[in-house]
């Protein structure tokens, strides 16, 4: 048996799901009365996306080019932001995705302004981020442990991994993994590598089969209408300099360098901001609804329990910082500095365990219940 210190603390809040209508951009409810609402409801997850991706109406073909009539009928997201989100810089290039689905695949593709393409990397499962890139981030269940990457470069080279949970929480990546059935391509609008003229950008297309993702799903593969996953997009970009090539013949791209000669960082552009330079918090992703019409007016119904899953997100948080500055996890709230009306629950049950802590929250008619523990596990 477990020994525990437990502390049950009845938390006053409203239950039950919200929606979010397509956003207009003028009238009562634009975009900066939504935002400003969402950030009452959900604090630092107020800039979370949300995207519904409808059926495709017969299978498509990957070749890169976003030219077909599904994907001209599907919504663009939001161009990316920076990956800390509001108050940082504008990305320089912008940057959309679309989603689709059928019966057998999850459709991904991209469309990436860009006035120089560049990238290096050939070898599969390098690491492609090394590179100019564009990035896929899945987890299905939303319980952020055994979820799914892929990158892919300009040149279409591929890298798939699977995270057995975050690096924070200790990882792995298992980058042995490969996406069986896996089909992806790339259209390029000017000339890769070639510093003496000005590019347009690149287009990605990606199909992940179901049938990859079901081992890590922890819910139907493929979903029901309706279901909502967990997923974010990222854009990686280096700062380029145009130089002599070696030979003295023509010009080549390189990254460009700091004063210590070390190259510059990159920047990175997501869809849904993380509020800190670090994809690998699967809590702060955007949210896909699967819908099984192919129509383009469906309204997002987020999870029933997403504040409660924020909530106990915000207790992980807490812990950690906790544990950080004083050395041990807490089962009181007041330790930890969460106000009792931040969580949305009847009763949260909070303590501490020989291996780290445990949060419970109780919520609705039937009093649902979730949990997170130390290793960030939502379940």
């Amino acid at each position: 048996m477990i020994l525990r210190i437990a502390v049950l603390i009845s938390v006053c809040g409203s239950l039950g799901c919200g929606s979010l209508a397509t956003v207009p951009t003028t009238g009562p409810h634009t975009a900066a009365a939504v935002a400003q609402q969402l950030a009452a409801e959900h604090g630092e997850w107020s800039g979370r996306q949300r995207y519904v991706a409808h059926l495709a109406s017969k299978r498509l073909t990957i070749d890169g080019r976003l030219d077909e009539p599904a994907w001209e009928a599907a919504a663009s997201t939001a161009p990316f932001v920076d990956i800390e989100g509001e108050g940082h810089h504008e990305p320089r290039h912008q940057t959309t995705a679309k989603m689709l689905w059928d019966a057998d695949y999850f459709y991904v593709g991209a469309t990436l302004e860009e006035p120089h393409l560049w990238s290096t990397l050939t070898e599969r499962d390098s690491v492609i981020f090394k590179d100019n890139d564009f990035e896929v981030f899945i987890d299905p269940d939303g319980d952020t442990h055994q979820y799914y990457e892929l990158e892919i470069n300009a040149l279409g080279t591929e890298w798939d991994l699977l995270l057995a949970r975050p690096y924070r929480d200790g990882g792995p990546a298992i980058n042995g993994f490969d996406t069986a059935g896996l089909r992806s391509a790339v259209a390029l609008v000017g000339t890769i590598n070639d510093p003496s003229d000005r590019d347009v950008g690149w287009s990605v297309e990606i199909a992940i089969p179901w049938s990859a993702l079901a081992e890590i799903a922890g819910c139907p593969v493929p979903p029901r209408d309706g279901d909502v996953w967990w997923v974010n997009f990222s854009r990686v970009q280096w700062r380029l300099d145009v130089v002599a090539s070696e030979g003295g013949s023509g010009q080549s791209y390189v990254k460009r360098l700091d004063g210590e000669g070390e190259a510059l960082p990159e920047d990175n552009w997501v869809w849904s901001p993380q509020g800190v330079i670090a994809m690998h918090e699967p809590e702060s992703w955007g949210l896909v609804l699967f819908a099984e019409d192919e129509a383009t007016k469906r309204k997002f119904i987020d999870p029933i329990d997403l504040r409660q899953r924020e909530a106990l997100h915000r207790i992980y948080k807490a812990q950690h910082a906790l544990r950080k500055r004083v050395g041990h996890y807490s089962s009181s709230l007041e330790e930890l500095g969460l106000a009792r009306d931040e969580l949305n629950a009847r009763t949260l049950e909070l303590f501490t365990t020989p291996s780290g802590f445990e949060a419970v929250l109780f919520f609705g008619e039937t009093e649902s219940a979730l949990h997170i523990d130390q290793s960030g596990h939502l379940w």
